[in-house]
């Protein structure tokens, strides 16, 4: 019978995917005749140990009742030592006259695997690495990278090193099989990386790879690179078609804490699967003092393997998720408000922890969300059109309509498709300009007619989330006359409320859709797939002075919208 498989996407920006830089330790600088290190001015009590490989089996002499400081207290309980170093640290069999080290003897190996050793590398003129970088702001080509290319050494890691509360090993590989993708990964392979050498699912060499087209990093600072439109595309239909051919259980995706929730929102509307789609995080990297996201990952695994999201049919009943801090939130609620464990809360103030972890229980599912999703989501993949309607033109020669074509002849989604989606935030006291007989101007935003006319001539598929007041979005009347003008160029424009508002947007202008209770990132994500499923609105001759006629058809399409917003 076939082991259950997990397959795992690295994405973007990963602390849980990152670990600290590596510097050389002070067992390497004594060796080499270098200053000992000494963070904040002290030289450390011991040295500090990375996991690595050795490369030949070594003899070790492990002294005896020394894993615990009351190991001696239950002495008679253990089996005789497997001998004695005595004075000189020569091995005896029997202990020596006058006593000597109990110590148990075993032999390492590389099968083994990783290690906990010193780290022994120094730079190329031999001096000692202090930082990723050779020294400070140093360019791509003199930086090490932190971030893991895709999360098989995590995993690697979390089964050797990794200890269960009952003294065992944690060992995932024993609990399912995994397959690691590197959908839009945070570590790059900038010489590129030969076929039989990969860790990750895919075929064939690895070509050399750029930062910022190929993987997005946030350390070295100076180097942080943001993931575009074009990035979300391809992984995107790394997910669809890693899970169409039904080979996983569940799958997670690993990326950094505060986007996690927006990318798990997207892919629980778009990705049409029936399977649990889990999100993990980390506020603190791997290998560092009380990181987080190992366990998250363990919890993920768990919660997969449970079968806690699974309904009488087999299909997953939650939608999307993030498995953080023993919590299990709907993807579509949980907002990162601070970079620490326990940062997370529910957005929106209805729901949101659709599951607890159990601590040494079984997961425990406690309310099924109230949201289409996945395999039920109106705008998943698979449901997309071939083609949608775009605009293009400008403000002043008039709008007109494009065809987009929205996939492939395969069915994946096409970068060219991708809407722009901009936010804009109400703030009082920010108007300027008013027209004759203070009639609100839509000149008075600026930056809202600007970003219309770039996105008619560079984005047929656009709109704008508007973040008003709480929680009802109103904005003021100047930026809804400059929305309006927006509108009336094609593109749907939704409100919400400002901050993590705890009531509904309710509708108010039928021009506007209403963004129940979303925060304005995740109106942004809902509306980028809704502009992919019903294409941009009408638009106006001018847009500026709609006809009635032109009212009518745009508030046609604008309740279609609303329909997706209020199921979604």
């Amino acid at each position: 019978m076939a082991r259950p498989r997990i397959a795992v996407f690295s994405g973007p920006t990963a602390t849980i995917g990152n670990s600290p830089p590596l510097v050389t330790s002070n067992k390497a600088r004594a060796q080499y005749g270098l200053p000992l290190a000494t963070p904040d001015g002290a030289s450390p009590r011991f040295d500090l140990l990375r996991p690595q490989r050795i490369a030949a089996p070594v003899t070790v002499y492990v002294e005896a009742y020394t894993a615990h400081p009351l190991e001696k207290d239950a002495i008679e309980l253990y089996a005789a030592p497997d001998g004695w170093l005595d004075a000189l640290g020569a091995f005896r069999e029997s202990e020596p006259a006058g006593g000597g080290t109990p110590v148990y003897v075993l032999t390492i190996s590389p099968e083994d695997g990783l290690y906990p050793l010193p780290y022994m590398a120094r730079q190329a003129d031999g001096s000692p690495w202090e930082d990723a970088t050779t020294h400070p702001f140093a360019a791509v080509g003199s930086s090490r990278q932190t971030f893991y290319p895709d999360a098989s050494r995590i995993y690697e890691e979390i089964d050797r090193l990794g200890v269960g509360g009952d003294g065992n090993p944690v060992a995932l590989s024993n609990m399912v099989d995994f397959d690691f993708y590197r959908a839009a990964p945070p570590g790059g392979y900038t010489k590129g990386l030969p076929a039989a050498s990969r860790t990750d699912t895919g075929e064939g060499d690895i070509a050399p790879e750029s930062l910022g087209e190929d993987y997005y990093i946030y350390y070295p600072h100076h180097l942080s690179r943001e993931p575009t439109l074009t990035a979300l595309v391809r992984a995107t239909n790394m997910v669809q078609n890693a899970l169409s051919g039904g080979d996983y259980i569940g799958a997670q995706w690993l990326e950094g804490s505060p986007t996690t929730e927006e990318s798990m929102y997207w892919l629980g509307l778009v990705i049409d699967t029936t399977v649990p789609l889990v999100g993990h995080a980390a506020q603190r990297p791997h290998q560092t003092l009380s990181a987080d996201g190992d366990r998250n990952i363990v919890d993920g695994v768990k919660f997969i393997t449970s079968g806690a999201a699974i309904d009488d049919t087999g299909r997953d009943r939650i939608g999307s998720v993030m498995v953080v801090d023993e919590m299990v939130y709907s993807a579509r609620e949980v907002t990162k408000v601070d970079a620490r464990p326990g940062g997370y809360e529910v957005a929106g103030g209805h729901g949101g922890v659709v599951a607890d972890m159990g601590g040494y229980g079984p997961p425990q599912v406690t309310y099924v969300p109230n949201r289409k999703h996945t395999y039920r989501s109106e705008v998943r993949l698979t449901a997309l059109p071939g083609t949608v309607t775009g605009v293009t033109g400008s403000l002043r020669d008039g709008v007109t309509t494009i065809e987009v074509p929205v996939k492939d002849a395969r069915g994946d989604l096409l970068a060219s498709a991708m809407p722009l989606v901009t936010i804009t935030k109400y703030s009082r006291y920010s108007s300027l300009e008013t027209g004759p007989k203070g009639d609100p101007d839509p000149a008075g935003e600026v930056e809202i007619i600007a970003r219309i006319a770039s996105n008619l001539v560079a984005a047929p598929l656009s709109g704008f989330v508007g973040e008003g007041m709480s929680p009802y979005g109103s904005a003021n009347p100047t930026t809804n006359a400059a929305l309006q003008v927006a509108i009336f160029s094609g593109m749907p424009v939704v409100r919400v409320g400002r901050g993590n508002t705890g009531g509904m947007a309710y509708k108010q202008d039928p021009l506007f859709i209403s963004g129940n209770n979303l925060t304005s990132t995740k109106a942004r994500i809902l509306l980028m797939a809704a502009l992919l499923k019903l294409g941009a609105l009408p638009p106006a001759g001018d847009p500026y002075n709609p006809t009635a006629d032109e009212i009518a058809a745009v508030l046609e399409l604008t309740r279609q919208y609303q329909e997706i917003f209020d199921t979604h």
